[in-house]
Order: structure tokens, then sequence, then C-alpha cells
């Protein structure tokens, strides 16, 4: 993955695609491209509240980000190629020694960064059929693996992937990844794992899911290894049951997780289940999850990465040794009310039955609440605003904490 500045990064993406396609091939990769430039204004602030011996009362930055994103059609025949261009440009707008941290900048306490970061990089693509290879710059959001994007620029992977839906209801993945550029970096790494130690350059993943029952049911299994420190099975049922006004789901996942091959992390065995069950009536939706962690281990997930989850949160995951955690979670579209656009939710889970500082009895709880309003029409159409607010009260590693962040967003379309 190449670091350049934005518009140098874009110029050479632009140029790239031009000169790597021959005429007669233009029409169908014109014809279904697609590119757009995405801005980010991020506020983030964290009240460290009562932990003097970090040496850091708050972390407090803001940010603006530009995000340059294009994908190609596929030229014409049997098999189609095309070309994917990614990139980004973060600029400092507000940090201090004494207040750096956030991750929206790449930078640590003590140190309030550089004044501007980037980061490019392109996928090459194939088409056979209804199946897709990729290589290069990935963004990959499956069960197993699903590209972090929480701050200011998203995480990006370099490796390889096919998706294949060749047989109606039934999607199939796999690939490998070999580095990362993390989402506040401006270089790519070998792969690193959460609650768990050691990296590797090589992360295998495959499975998919089978819809049936009018799509209303989804059974999914997959497998993923982070070389020789874990591997990793994942299973999976989703199903959504309309009842007269009422929607009802529920989200059931499995994960079973072992140390692999050197062992890089040490000795690793570790269970996870998630349940997410949910109501729906017209603008309110209801829901309730439990999430347990077994085995001897905390349950291991790709560094920045979205695990798939119920209790993976704004600040706390609740995936430490023999956690076990609740949640309850409300939300409401205003639409129904004559305010499209807006939408809010409010949720709190709570957790224990863990070990905590100093050998005590392990408690924690996270509330957040989450609004957000895109602008539906005039001369600001689709400019987003979202405020996020979170409570962190834990024994643990974690302590409290409160949060907020302001995101604004806007969307502009080039092609």
């Amino acid at each position: 993955m190449s670091k350049t500045p934005l518009a140098r990064a874009v110029a050479l993406a632009t140029l790239g695609v031009s000169l790597t396609l021959p005429a007669v091939a233009h029409a169908e990769f014109i014809k279904d491209s697609k590119a757009s430039l995405d801005l980010r204004n991020f506020y983030m602030s964290r009240d460290f509240r009562d932990r003097p011996a970090s040496g850091q009362s708050k972390a407090e930055e803001w940010a603006q980000g530009f995000m340059f994103k294009a994908e190609s059609g596929f030229t014409e025949g049997t098999v189609g190629f095309g070309l994917d261009a990614y990139a980004a440009l973060g600029v400092k707008l507000d940090s201090a020694d004494e207040r750096a941290g956030t991750a929206l900048l790449p930078n640590a306490f003590g140190n309030e960064g550089p004044g501007e970061y980037s980061e490019a990089t392109a996928t090459a693509k194939v088409k056979l059929s209804k199946t897709v290879a990729k290589v290069g710059g990935l963004m990959p959001k499956l069960p197993i693996v699903a590209s972090g994007d929480l701050r200011l620029l998203p995480q990006i992977y370099t490796g390889g992937m096919i998706t294949s839906q060749e047989i109606d209801g039934l999607t199939l993945n796999g690939g490998q990844l070999r580095e990362v550029n993390f989402r506040n970096s401006t270089d790519s790494q070998d792969i690193r794992a959460t609650n768990v130690s050691g990296e590797s350059d090589r992360y295998n993943f495959g499975g998919g899911d089978f819809k049936f029952n009018g799509g209303n049911t989804s059974v999914g299994l997959w497998y993923g290894e982070l070389e020789d420190i874990y591997d990793q099975k994942l299973y999976n049922l989703i199903h959504v049951q309309p009842i007269g006004d009422w929607k009802l789901g529920a989200n059931l996942a499995y994960f079973d997780s072992q140390d692999n091959g050197k062992r890089l992390g040490g000795k690793l065995d570790n269970d996870l289940t998630s349940v997410n069950l949910w109501a729906g009536l017209g603008a309110h939706t209801f829901r309730l999850g439990y999430q347990e962690v077994g085995g001897d281990n905390a349950f291991p997930f790709l560094n920045e990465t979205d695990p798939y989850i119920v209790n993976y949160l704004q600040i706390l995951d609740f995936t430490r040794a023999d956690e076990k955690s609740w949640q309850a979670r409300y939300d409401i579209n205003f639409a129904t009310y004559g305010v499209p656009g807006l939408t809010a939710f409010v949720r709190y889970v709570t957790g224990d039955e863990f070990t905590g500082v100093g050998g005590r009895d392990g408690k924690e709880w996270e509330r957040d609440l989450d609004i957000s309003y895109t602008i539906q029409q005039g001369p600001l159409k689709n400019l987003g605003l979202r405020w996020r607010n979170a409570m962190v009260r834990s024994n643990a590693s974690t302590g409290d904490l409160d949060e907020n962040r302001l995101i604004v967003s806007y969307s502009i379309p080039l092609l």
C-alpha cells in the first residue's frame, strides 16, 4: 500500500484507469462506474475521570477527513476486468500533547502528531459469471472479518478475496489478508488481534451463508485463521418473522477459538455465544442481547475490526474471560412522526463474572445514546449530523469513562 498526499493519489488512480484499458472494452467499464468524495468532520472527547495514575485526564481532538472512492464496472466479455481506487487524507484541526490519543490521528499521549496523514490503494478485480475475485486494497464486511470504520478514516487490508453467488441464496467468500493499514496509521503492518499477543502476515478466511424461507432465514458457517496465533469457527443463524404489524427477529452466533501453529500468542481455548433478539413495530424497535464468554481466555478478534457479537459497543466489547453480559436497546425512526432522516437509539449493557483489577469480582456497564440526522432536501441534501454519547463504569483496566463524538459527514458524487 503506497502512502501519498490525496491529490497525487487521486490523479494517479484516475490516470491508471485510463491507461490500463483498451478502448474497445470501455463501454461497460465506464457505464457501471461510480466515484465519490466523502467528507467527514470528527470531534472526539474522552474524559478519563478518576485515573490520575495514567497521567492523562482527557483525550480530546478534532480532525477533518477526505476520502476519494472510485469503483469501475467490468469490461465486456465472458471474463470482465475492473479496477477500484481509494485515497484518503486526514487533517488535524485541533490537538495537544496533553490531550492526544483519540485514534483520530497518528499520535499518542504526549505527542499531538502531524498536521496531516494520507493513504492510497487500488484493487484489481475479475468477474466470471457471478463470481468476483479482488486483489489489492480490501475493506471486507463479513461476519468473520469486518474492516473497522469508527474513527476518521477506515481500516484497510492488503490481500485477495473471492465472492461467489452462483447458486441462488448461497453466498461464498474466501481469501487471505497479508497486511493492515490501521485507521490512524500511515503505513501497512502485520496483522494483530485484540485479547491475544503476537502478529502474523497471513489471515486466511472462508465461509458463507445460505438464505431460504423466502429470505427470512439465513444460516452461516465461517472459518478464520490468524496463522500461528489462533483459528476460529463461527456458526450463525438469523431468522425474521413478521406477525401482523410486528416484525420479530433473532440473530444467534457461536464462536469457537483455539491456538494455532506455532502458538505465538500462547495457549488459547475460548468460545463465545452471542444472542440478539428484536421486535419492531412502526417507528419503534426493542432489542435484547446476551453474550457469554467461555473457555480459559478472552475472546480474540482482529484489531480495530467490528466483531460479529451483540455487545461490541462504542467503548467496551464485554469479551473478557468468563464475562457474561446483557443488553437492552431501544431504537426510534422519527420519519413516522414527520421528521424523515432523524433516528436515535439508547442502549445499556452490564457485564460481570470476570476478574477485575486486584482480583476483585469484575463488574462493568456502558450506556450509549446515539442521535443521527440526514438532511433530506435543499442545497445541503445528504449532509449527515451525528452525536454519540457514552458512559462507562468498570472495575477492570478500562476504568470509568465519559465520551462524546460529534460527526458531520457529506458525500459528493463525482460519477
